[in-house]
Parts: C-alpha cells; sequence; structure tokens
C-alpha cells in the first residue's frame, strides 16, 4: 500500500515538475518568451501523430486504473491502443509507454485535456472532440426535452446504425437480472430526464465517507452513455455502474452470479432514493416518478389449534378487530393463481393463462389474502389511495423455501395500452384523481428454470412508438402482439395524461 501511494505521489510530482518545466521561462528575455510560447502554440495545433489515433480500440465504460499500478489517480488514456497508465512524467508509466511502443497521443480522464509523449505538449485540436463527448457525454435542456419526440437513426464509428436509449448491455458474466432493470429505468423519460443532466444532482451534499452516492454518479454515466448520438459503438458495457453495485450492495448483487431482477430493483430504488437525499418525508426523482400509496386493512387470526369457543372469544377482543393503516409504495405485487400440478391427456403440463385484471382484483378493497409470520396469522386487504405517474407492476412467480426455488410459469394476459385503474381506488381518491388510465412502457421477462434461466426487456421507444426486444448486446424490434405472450415478471406502466384522455373520448 505504502509503495502504490508514493508511486501516486511520484506520478504527481512529475506532472507538477513538468508543468512547471513548461512555464519555466526567462522572465528578462521578453522576446525569447514570445518565441517560445509561439512555438509551443505551433506544436500544440500542428501535433504531427494525430492520424496514429485509433479510436475503434478506445472504450471508455471500464473502470479507469492504471494497467501497471492499478491507481485510478492521474490516470491517461493511450489513444493508439486503448491503455491506461498514471501520470506523464519523466518517471511515468504513460512516459515509459510512449518511449518503448512510440504511442505518442495521451488523453488525461480527470481535465479531458490531450498530451503528445514524451514531448510533453498539450494538444489543441477541434478533431478530438468526439473523443471527449464518448467519455463524458453531455446534454442540452433542449436536446432532453426533444429525445422523445424524434427516432432518428445514428451511425456509429464502427458503422453500426442504432436508436439512442435502444441499445444492448454486455452481459459480462451473469448480470442480465441487473442489465433489465438497468434499461426499463433508463426508458422512464422522467428519471431518464434527472440523471442526463448531472447537475441535478451535482449539489447533493452526503456524509464525509458516503460511499452510496457512488450508486447516483455510476447511474448518471450510464444514463449518458445509453442516450449518446454519437457513441463509438452500438453498444455499451455497465461494467462502472455494476461495480458500484456490487460495493454499495456489499456484494449482495454480483456480476459472477445470478440475482433476481425484483430483489435487485427494490434494493436499487430505495438506494438510489436514499443517496439522493430522499427520507419517507422528503422525496427524490425516484418517488416523484414511482411513489403512489394504499389503504391497507389488517385482521389478526387466532391459532388454528384453539378451540373454536376460544377462537370466538378472541374475535371480539380488540386485539382481533381490523386496523386500517396508510402506507406508500414504489411498487405493487400481484399474485399468480397456483399452477396446476397435473398433465393432460396429451402428457403435456398446461401452461394456465389468467387476465391481468384477475390478480388486480387483491386491490379493490374486498379481496381478502392470508399472510403468515412466524408466530402470527394475518388477514389482509388493500385498496389504491393515490396513483403515481410510472406505475410498476411485480408478477410473483417465484416461491422460495428452505430448499428449492419454484417458478409459476402462468401467463398473465393484459392488453397494451388503456389499463384504466379507476376501480381499485378508494371513493374519496376516485375524486381527486383524474387520469387513471395507463399505457405499458416496459416489460421484464423471465425464461427457462428459476436458478439457470435468463432476462430479457421489452421496451417501447417513446420517438418512433415502435417496440424493442433487448437481451444482453441483442436489440431486435417487435410486434406489440408478440409481448404478451412472455412470462412477464416486471412491467413499468405510464399514466397517460389527461389531456390525452379528452383527445381519445373526442375521437371515439
Amino acid at each position: 500500500m505504502m509503495v502504490s501511494l508514493k508511486r501516486e505521489r511520484e506520478a504527481e510530482v512529475d506532472d507538477d515538475d513538468d508543468d512547471e518545466e513548461e512555464n519555466d521561462s526567462d522572465d528578462g528575455v521578453a522576446s525569447k518568451l514570445g518565441r517560445g510560447r509561439a512555438a509551443e502554440d505551433r506544436r500544440s495545433r500542428h501535433c504531427p501523430y494525430l492520424d496514429t489515433i485509433n479510436r475503434s480500440v478506445l472504450d471508455f465504460d471500464f473502470e479507469k486504473l492504471c494497467s501497471i499500478s492499478l491507481s485510478h489517480i492521474n490516470v491517461y488514456a493511450c489513444l493508439i491502443c486503448g491503455k491506461y497508465f498514471q501520470g506523464r512524467g519523466l518517471k511515468s508509466h504513460a512516459y515509459t509507454h510512449s518511449v518503448q511502443f512510440t504511442h505518442h497521443v495521451f488523453l488525461n480522464l480527470h481535465t479531458l485535456k490531450f498530451y503528445c509523449l514524451p514531448d510533453n505538449y498539450e494538444i489543441i485540436d477541434s478533431s478530438l472532440e468526439d473523443i471527449t463527448y464518448v467519455l463524458k457525454p453531455t446534454f442540452t435542456k433542449p436536446h432532453i426535452s426533444g429525445l422523445d419526440k424524434q427516432g432518428k437513426l445514428y451511425r456509429a464509428y464502427d458503422g453500426t446504425t442504432y436508436l439512442p436509449g435502444i441499445v444492448g448491455l454486455n452481459n459480462i458474466k451473469a448480470n442480465d437480472y441487473a442489465n433489465v432493470v438497468l434499461q426499463a429505468f433508463s426508458n422512464v423519460p422522467p428519471l431518464r430526464n434527472y440523471f442526463l443532466e448531472e447537475e441535478n444532482y451535482k449539489g447533493i451534499r452526503r456524509p464525509p465517507g458516503d460511499i452510496m452516492f457512488l450508486l447516483v454518479q455510476r447511474f448518471g454515466e450510464l444514463m449518458r452513455k445509453l442516450w449518446n448520438p454519437r457513441n463509438f459503438k452500438a453498444h455499451v458495457s455497465p461494467h462502472e455502474m455494476l461495480q458500484a453495485v456490487v460495493l454499495c450492495s456489499k456484494k449482495n448483487f454480483q456480476i459472477t452470479k445470478q440475482g433476481d431482477a425484483v430483489d435487485y430493483m427494490t434494493w436499487f430504488l430505495n438506494a438510489l432514493h436514499g443517496a439522493l437525499g430522499g427520507t419517507k418525508k422528503k422525496p427524490s426523482s425516484i418517488t416523484q416518478a414511482f411513489q403512489g400509496s394504499m389503504r391497507i386493512f389488517s385482521k389478526k387470526l387466532p391459532h388454528p389449534d384453539l378451540p373454536p369457543e376460544e377462537k370466538e372469544a378472541l374475535l371480539v377482543t380488540e386485539e382481533y378487530k381490523e386496523q386500517m393503516s396508510d402506507s406508500t409504495f414504489l411498487f405493487l405485487t400481484l399474485d399468480l393463481p397456483t399452477a396446476p400440478l397435473y398433465k393432460d391427456e396429451k402428457e403435456q403440463l398446461i401452461i394456465p393463462q389468467v387476465p391481468l385484471f384477475n390478480i388486480l382484483g387483491k386491490f379493490t378493497g374486498t379481496t381478502e389474502k392470508e399472510y403468515k409470520t412466524y408466530k402470527e396469522n394475518f388477514l389482509k386487504r388493500f385498496q389504491l389511495t393515490k396513483l403515481p405517474p410510472y406505475l410498476i407492476f411485480c408478477i410473483k412467480r417465484f416461491t422460495k423455501n428452505n430448499f428449492f426455488v419454484e417458478k409459476n410459469p402462468t401467463i398473465v394476459n393484459f392488453p397494451i395500452t388503456n389499463v384504466d385503474l379507476r376501480e381499485y381506488l378508494t371513493e374519496e381518491a376516485q375524486v381527486t384523481e383524474k387520469c387513471t388510465t395507463y399505457d405499458l412502457v416496459a416489460n421484464v421477462v423471465h425464461d427457462g428454470k428459476p436458478t439457470e434461466g435468463a432476462y430479457r426487456i421489452h421496451v417501447l421507444h417513446h420517438g418512433t412508438g415502435k417496440w424493442y426486444e433487448m437481451q444482453d448486446l441483442q436489440v431486435i424490434d417487435i410486434l406489440p402482439q408478440m409481448i404478451t405472450l412472455s412470462e412477464a415478471y416486471i412491467q413499468i406502466w405510464k399514466r397517460q395524461d389527461c389531456a390525452d384522455d379528452t383527445n381519445d373520448h373526442k375521437e371515439a
């Protein structure tokens, strides 16, 4: 550790010495100073090595560590081979690399300045702007506001065409469960727009040593890469984002081990909300997009082994009377009916189907369901009191016990548009909630066995109105009617504007 720190300090000192040498001059000889600056300016603006830059090897998605010292301080990228090195002074790794391999053009990943080594002068050339933009994409307010109004295809440097936002993510080893959640959230416009502008969260103050804000920074970087119209390639690696997830979740979610998309989404939403300074009372961009509220009616049940007389006596006591409470939610869990155990006459398992509105019946306020805890049993019923702009459904496909995980393959039949949830609101909420109709914008699917399956996602591109299926790096367009045949696991629905509702009624 001491050696590493010493190397980092030497690299910093090397850079400082070089800067002093560059700025060092004889104050007594003004003409010499003028000539020196003119020569320096000519070198800066006429570097002979710009044609050696190889954009096809540049990949800024991975962790920016020096390939030798493994330090993230004062790192430079070699624009000829794509490797990272520390420092640019006479004793630095970048200097040694430039001499040994005659690679001359380097980019400081922090300052975004270009340098020619070993001569050690700054390169100033407008042709390099595309490289800095890929490293750190920026978006103006007009650009952001127009993202959902056009469907222009862009051509990447490698020749492939792509739609910004509809971009594949690398599956490093077993991280497709996280990829689909990240892609789903990147297509929720208010959340995306918030993270595309770093200024929105740059000034949020966090306690010293708080690592959770790293999650916010990395998610913002990933959003900007996914929506970058000037990418070098038509896919993005979520490597840095997922490293932040591993670190901030204390290895509960990993790159090398398959995880559950709902578990990951639950942790991610709450972690982002907290890192953005949100609390139960203080909102964040997460709660503004997804938070709704419900009323819960809960009734304690006597132990089933008690005699009938004792049960009746307990039911009239205060402890066993129905209690009412209000609670917020970021997503709603929908329970599937039990899958059939028996095969049909052709010796094939029947794959049952259920309408979406049947499983939404959980929130009518009349449907009771028993919930068991370690010691006690409760009957609960639910009713919605406030609907969010974006509503997340989690369809409960997996049942876990001490021995194994079971998957329910039931297909949920749902319309893609115009799902009206008014009947699931309390009477007073039906008066206050004017817009209650939703359209699907994202559909996460789990295929295969519980522990060995794979994830894919369907997303609606708002600019073109077309649906796309993404599975890791693979991106294809898909017909809307094909979406309803999948084993949906997570869905995101967008509330229609009241103006849209009015127009629909007029057209009808």
